[in-house]
Formats: structure tokens, C-alpha cells, sequence
């Protein structure tokens, strides 16, 4: 492709991505799946003090706009006026039902001062609030359906939610300040592999249970004896993504696009290239989409010379764009394969019909959980339909409640996570752990299909289960 077209490509694509972010933004206002939010009223470096950044609900960490009556709940709870904080914050889940923050507080607002067990979530809100109000809506269900049924052996749960922008030393200075508070019984997270990696070593040393439900890069298998997930490694998902390209698609060479700095991107990048070669398969060419020079069009151009047939996205969130640039200059004349990051509104907002046929690999998925309670009790709470990311996080906070159930104490819970006989049920099925910390699951492959009408996502374009 010659430069002068190579510009044309990108500029367009720069066009199409700022108007239909701008209209996604609108559509999904009000959208569970997964929601856009504009603004950040958070600082995104390691200057806000870490008690700014921890809130069971007098501080409103969500970026964004916040409705009076949010404020108004969140003031009241700092006053320890429960009463008045109830009131507003069920006013507030009126005008905007699928706030999983305004949930959490209301839950704890109702708990007062009376005895609870609390846990708290570990996000990056200030620099992805997508993922994180996801996450946040799996565990705020959890919450939910175990106070309304009477808690834990008779106590409610209490939940707090920190944001770790994703950034290792703050997810560390979070890990710390948790360790030291003994009513702090298990962490929901982080997101982010690098970011577990990190805050996993302060609370193995502080023992302190945390069960990630998104961190999947093979690192964090026998990483801790307190260290957890509930999504698959992606050890499980490259395997998945190898068989399919050589099996279903009977393709056998591949460029994968990755990120150099991101512990997941480099993880599911090298398993990938192991599981295509036991396919009988060859990884013919790496680009790194962290380099300040990469570009979409001359990459697919060295690809395609070098005799990829599929293109493999290892991408990580900071580099979803550049994934999607390579996504429409591509035009669907390669196959397209990718990891679970690329699922994500973005891919459908962008990329949309060149986006059309891809593959993902995800931990889970909606339509495949049709004999699950949970799909339609999410749908109630939130008004439509949920990721993985939201049934990952459930099943982190239903695994907490039942090791709280066996013994309500930081030890107790690591005891009983780590039992052989440990099992309970989540949104994916039964939930166990092996010695390595690592779930017993499965992976879904699903694709990108076009939908003329009934789009859940509002874009046109739906994630759906392969066939």
C-alpha cells in the first residue's frame, strides 16, 4: 500500500472512530453492555492520596457526571446519616439503574454501622471505567442476592471499591493500606495481570486473599497460595484460538500482534505461538503495537508478504486502537482471531463490519448460560444484558461469600479456597480452584455477526457464540 494511501486509510479511520465513539456515547448512556462514560473527574497518576482512593461510600469515585441524589447519598453516608443516604441513593438507581457503585452503597448504607464482613474490589476506574463498572455490576449482584437472603450466616456483606487505575505501584499502595485493615477479609482483582502480579506479592505477605476475575496470563498460576481467579489463563485460551484457526478455519499461518509491555499481551502472544505449533501450524511473523512507530498499513502489508493467512490479536487495552486500525485496513481479506480484551463496545463501534466473522476467545458468555438463574436476574437488576467480565467478578464475589460461610477470617478463607472439596456455584457453573489457584473452566469461542435488528449492544453488531 503506497504512503499516500496508507494516510488516506488513517484518516478516515481517525473520522469514523471520533463519530462513532461520539455516537456511542450517546446510545450506551443508559446501555449495560458494556457502558461508555465520558469525562474523568479522578486523577489518573499517583498523586491522589491512597485513602482518596478507597471508598464503602462516602467518596464517589466513578468518572463522569454524578446525579444529585448520588451525591447527596454519598454525603449523607460520610455524615453516617444511613437513613437520608438510603433515600438518595435509591433515588439515584431510579434515574440510572445500572450503576453497580450506587448498588454497593446502598447495600452497605442499609448495613449501617451493625455487624458485616467486608471485602473490597480493586479496579481501574479512573483510566478504565468501562472494565471496571463491568466488574463492578458481578460483584454488587453477588451482594445483593446474599443480603436480600439473609447474609452470611445471618451478617451482610459490605463492600468497598478502590481504584488502581491499573498502575502497579498504586495497585501495591492499595494492597498495603488493605493488608493493615483487619476488617478487610478478601479483594475482589485487580484486573490488569501486571497489576495482580504486583499488589499479589503485598497481599501474600500480609495474607490476604484476593481472587482476580480478568488477570489471565499464565504467571499468576502457582503465583501464591492467596492468590486466585476465576477466568481461565491463557494458556487455556490460546489452545482454543490454535485449534480453531487449524481445525475449523484449515489455516496454518499466522501474525500475531501483540504489546511488549503488557504481562498478558506477552503471555497470550507466547502461548498462542507454542499451541499453533503443536497444531502443526506456524506463527510467520510478531509486531509489537507498543512501538512508536508501528503502523496498521505497512504491518499487514509485511504479513501478507510473509504468508499469513490469520492475523491473532494478543492486544492489550492500551493498544485496542491500534488493533482496530490494523481490523479496518485489513478489510476482511485475512482471517481475524483474538484474545478477550477485543471484546470490548469499541470493536463494535469501530471496527463494525470489517470487524464482522472475527473470533474471540472469552471466558463466557450469555447465551451460553441458559439454564443459569444469573442471565436473568442480572437482566432485572441492570436492564439488560452483562459481559464475562460481570460474571467473572460474580463468581470471585460468590466464591468469597462461601469461603466466609466455612470461616469468616483472612486464614479461613484462604483454608477453604484452597480445599480439594471446595465447590459452589456461579454464573459459568461450579466454581473450583486447583492448587494452583487457577479455576477448572473452560473457554467460549464466540464471533462478531451482524444483526438487523435486536442488536443488544445498540451498534448493529452483537458478540454471539460460534456455532
Amino acid at each position: 500500500m503506497s504512503q499516500k494511501n496508507e494516510t488516506k486509510v488513517l484518516l478516515l479511520s481517525l473520522v469514523v472512530t471520533l463519530g462513532l465513539v461520539g455516537a456511542g456515547l450517546l446510545l450506551f448512556k443508559e446501555q449495560i453492555f458494556p457502558q461508555n462514560q465520558s469525562g474523568n473527574n479522578l486523577p489518573t497518576t499517583g498523586n491522589q492520596s491512597i485513602g482518596d482512593r478507597i471508598s464503602f461510600g462516602d467518596k464517589t469515585l466513578t468518572p463522569g457526571e454524578v446525579t444529585p441524589a448520588k451525591k447527596d447519598g454519598v454525603q449523607a453516608f460520610a455524615d453516617q446519616n444511613y437513613a437520608q443516604a438510603i433515600a438518595s441513593l435509591e433515588k439515584s438507581l431510579q434515574l440510572n439503574r445500572n450503576d453497580p457503585q450506587a448498588r454497593i452503597y446502598l447495600n452497605n448504607a442499609r448495613i449501617g454501622s451493625a455487624k458485616s464482613y467486608s471485602i473490597v474490589a480493586s479496579v481501574p476506574l479512573g483510566t478504565n471505567p468501562n472494565n471496571s463498572l463491568e466488574i463492578l455490576r458481578g460483584i454488587a449482584q453477588a451482594q445483593d442476592t446474599i443480603n436480600t437472603s439473609g447474609g452470611i450466616k445471618g451478617v451482610p456483606l459490605k463492600v468497598g471499591i478502590a481504584n488502581d487505575d491499573d498502575n502497579p505501584e498504586i495497585s501495591k499502595q492499595i494492597a498495603t493500606n488493605l493488608v493493615k485493615n483487619s476488617d478487610v477479609l478478601g479483594v475482589v482483582g485487580p484486573n490488569e495481570s501486571d497489576t495482580t502480579l504486583a499488589a499479589g506479592k503485598i497481599y501474600t505477605d500480609g495474607k490476604l486473599v484476593a481472587i482476580s476475575p480478568t488477570s489471565t496470563s499464565v504467571k499468576i498460576t502457582n503465583f501464591s497460595p492467596y492468590i486466585f481467579r476465576t477466568v481461565p489463563s491463557d494458556f487455556m485460551a490460546a489452545r482454543s484460538l490454535a485449534n480453531y484457526m487449524v481445525k475449523n478455519l484449515q489455516k496454518t499461518q499466522a501474525a500475531v500482534f501483540f504489546n511488549s509491555q503488557s504481562n498478558y499481551s506477552q503471555s497470550l502472544k507466547t502461548e498462542f505461538v507454542s499451541s499453533v505449533s503443536l497444531e502443526g501450524g506456524q506463527v510467520s511473523s510478531e509486531f509489537d503495537l507498543s512501538q512508536a512507530n508501528f503502523s496498521a498499513a505497512k504491518s499487514l502489508e509485511q504479513a501478507t508478504r510473509e504468508g499469513a493467512e490469520v492475523l491473532m490479536f494478543a492486544t492489550n487495552t492500551e493498544t485496542l486502537d491500534r488493533t482496530l486500525q490494523v481490523v479496518q485496513v485489513n478489510q476482511k481479506q485475512l482471517n481475524v482471531l483474538g484474545g478477550d480484551v477485543v471484546y470490548n463496545i469499541r470493536t463494535l463501534e469501530v471496527a463494525g463490519e470489517q470487524a464482522s466473522g472475527m473470533v474471540l476467545a472469552v471466558p463466557w458468555h450469555i447465551e451460553e448460560a441458559r439454564n443459569s438463574e444469573f442471565p436473568q436476574k442480572s437482566r432485572q437488576l441492570w436492564g439488560g444484558d452483562v459481559s464475562w467480565r460481570t460474571a467473572m467478578a460474580y463468581d470471585a464475589t460468590v466464591a468469597l461469600i462461601a469461603a466466609l460461610e466455612k470461616n469468616p477470617t483472612r486464614s479461613g478463607v484462604q483454608q477453604a479456597l484452597s480445599s480439594s472439596d471446595f465447590s459452589t456455584t456461579g454464573a459459568s457453573g461450579a466454581i473450583r480452584f486447583l492448587p494452583s489457584g487457577d479455576r477448572r473452566s473452560p473457554v467460549q469461542l464466540v464471533t462478531i455477526v451482524r444483526k438487523k435488528t435486536d442488536s443488544r449492544s445498540r451498534t448493529g453488531y452483537d458478540f454471539e457464540p460460534l456455532p
